[in-house]
């Protein structure tokens, strides 16, 4: 499988997050894409290409160009106010409180950095630093030179090694860890080339509210999300079974939210179930947003699903018949991403699954990494008490 990937993800450095007002050890970390990177290399059966250059007209297709400008100034206006920090994070977030019952007259965007960052921002955990924009831009590449390799050059699927993620991107709104939304402008491109109707599978923990919001009203893209239920898991505020889509798109949103300590037999009743509402649709492509933080390890999710199961779960999509253009999104349990990543797309290819890591795929340097160890945990609510104890379920995303 062709593997499209930029080192253009590293200048995102990001050391610490906050939880609950709280700084912790980063989990959304430069060692991710490189610990997958590391073992699809050591496999053999994948070839790595570098991401061409789109431009900006792919992607306000999708984000309002405000979003798009906002990025790319944030850290230098950020700097020249004299911020002293190390990252931009909001002061104040805007809430629909702040103006309830007041004109749309009184909303503007603050010239402040602080304040324009909470203009835009879903949360005070996702960082702005000086590589932000950089890498953002270059996954978005990565994700359209994938759609290129499926549409232009033959290929039944490609595998878009993208970070920063980006499924919690909405169409004017960063957060999650995510700064553009690399499936919804993969997706988007590919209705416009081919003039057919796309399905986004969505498989990370999270659920995916930027996508969900992006193409609420559209009837040309299916939205499939498998998720941790939205009562006790960010976001929180989308994510539910009854949130179908409105006007056109009513139907064309599908979320299957899961309980806590599912296991991968669970876990594939509830794919399948997402699988045959994607076979009753038009279209030949598939966009896969890939999470593997619904691995039993992972410090911030609390699904029990094992290395074998992604083989399992790569094997039924691909076995929809459709074209694949696959796109990282989550996963923190940094020794295990690789071997993961790996699983599911042998399985995509209908490679056996082989449960011995490839030789050189466990780096020193990932198994070390503070994202191998676990957030520490956060009072937990009466349902959160559910979970397994040994795997607390925290405020936090990706």
């Amino acid at each position: 499988m062709r593997v499209v990937y930029s080192p253009r993800h590293q200048e995102h450095e990001i050391t610490t997050q906050t939880v609950l007002g709280v700084q912790v050890p980063a989990n959304e970390v430069a060692a991710r894409a490189e610990r997958i990177r590391a073992t699809l290399v050591a496999d053999g059966g994948f070839e790595l290409d570098e991401p061409a250059e789109h431009g900006d007209a792919p992607i306000t297709a999708v984000h309002d160009p405000g979003l798009l400008a906002f990025l790319r100034d944030a850290w230098s206006d950020a700097r020249g106010a004299g911020i002293p920090y190390p990252f931009l994070a909001p002061e104040t977030i805007r809430s629909i409180w702040a103006t309830e019952g007041m004109s749309d007259a009184v909303l503007r965007e603050p010239p402040h950095p602080y304040g324009r960052s909470g203009h835009r921002a879903l949360d005070t955990s996702t960082y702005i630093v000086a590589g932000t924009y950089g890498a953002a831009r270059a996954a978005v590449d990565v994700a359209l030179t994938a759609v290129d390799l499926v549409l232009d050059g033959g290929e039944l699927a490609a595998y878009g090694l993208c970070r920063p993620p980006g499924h919690h991107a909405a169409r004017s709104m960063y957060g999650g860890f995510c700064y553009l939304n690399t499936a919804a402008i993969a997706a988007q491109a590919i209705t416009e080339r081919t003039g057919e109707r796309v399905a986004i599978l969505d498989v990370d923990y999270h659920h995916g509210n930027g996508t969900e919001q992006i193409f609420w009203r559209r009837s040309d893209v299916l939205y499939v999300s498998l998720h941790a239920h939205p009562d006790r898991q960010y976001p929180y505020f989308l994510g539910w079974e009854d949130e179908t889509g409105e006007g056109e798109g009513r139907g064309a949103n599908v979320n299957i939210p899961l309980p806590p300590g599912l296991d991968d037999a669970g876990y594939v009743a509830a794919l399948d179930r997402g699988l045959e509402r994607i076979a009753d649709e038009p279209g030949s492509v598939v966009v896969v947003s890939l999470g593997f933080d619904t691995y039993a390890l992972d410090p911030i999710g609390d699904l029990a699903l094992t290395t074998a199961a992604y083989h399992d779960i790569g094997r039924r999509v691909a076995a929809l018949g459709r074209r694949l253009v696959i796109l990282q999104e989550g996963g923190y349990h940094v020794p295990s991403l690789g071997d993961n990543a790996r699983a599911w797309l042998r399985g995509a290819e209908g490679r056996p699954y082989a449960p011995e890591p490839a030789a050189g795929g466990a780096d020193a340097a990932g198994a070390a990494h503070p994202a191998a160890r676990r957030t520490p945990p956060i009072p937990r609510t009466p349902r959160d008490a559910a979970a397994p104890a040994a795997r607390a379920t925290i405020a936090d995303h990706e």
